[in-house]
């Protein structure tokens, strides 16, 4: 196990790391705004979920292999960019109502949720980060490394909840707001599939 000093300098960057800005915290931002903020946590839950799936395939080494093959890399990259392509066409076609509507129609809890999963498994970026990164903090002087990278792992999605939580709460109580006026939720709609867009053509367009 690592020792309270590892896990608290971890913990530290990993929070620095949720609140810099990137792909997944941008879209739990957008999905906040569009839809409220509890289906903004339930996003979280989602991407926090996917974030135990990378954390697994480093801890068994399968991350590793993955890293090695180019194809794996590119397959899974395209998959990322053609499901924020698709985000993307939902927000510039979705019906802003009539000005007395308060609120869009309400997604599932569960698509919600499947939506954040989906998002983090479909962007090796995450993957090969873990990979990268993970690692730096198991020593085999703390015991078997395997056990410590899902330590480790469960601290970095502890601080992506917190910070990725508080992003959903604020921007979802400004996009409550909004969506008051059909002018202003049709603006959040198209910022909403301008940020898609962009976050698939940037996944696109990665290298390894």
């Amino acid at each position: 196990m690592p020792d309270l000093h590892t896990l608290t300098t971890f913990f530290g960057i990993a929070v620095l790391l949720a609140l810099s800005p990137g792909p997944d915290n941008l879209f739990v931002l957008m999905q906040s705004a569009l839809w409220g903020r509890s289906a903004g946590l339930m996003v979280v839950l989602g991407l926090c979920t996917g974030l135990l799936g990378h954390t697994a395939a480093v801890a068994v080494g399968l991350a590793a292999v993955f890293a090695a093959s180019p194809l794996a890399f590119t397959v899974l990259k395209w998959a990322g960019a053609a499901y924020l392509a698709y985000l993307a066409w939902q927000a510039f076609r979705a019906p802003a109502g009539a000005a007395g509507r308060a609120t869009p129609p309400r997604m599932k809890p569960a698509a919600l949720y499947a939506r954040g999963i989906v998002m983090n498994l479909t962007n090796p970026k995450v993957l090969l980060f873990f990979l990268a990164f993970l690692p730096q903090f198991a020593t085999p002087a703390a015991g078997p490394v395997g056990p410590q990278i899902v330590v480790l792992g469960g601290v970095f999605m502890l601080a992506t909840l917190l910070v990725f939580g508080a992003i959903a709460f604020f921007s979802g109580a400004a996009g409550a707001l909004l969506q008051r006026s059909a002018r202003a939720r049709r603006i959040l709609y198209t910022c909403a599939g301008l940020v898609f867009a962009g976050l698939a053509l940037r996944l696109a367009t990665s290298v390894r």
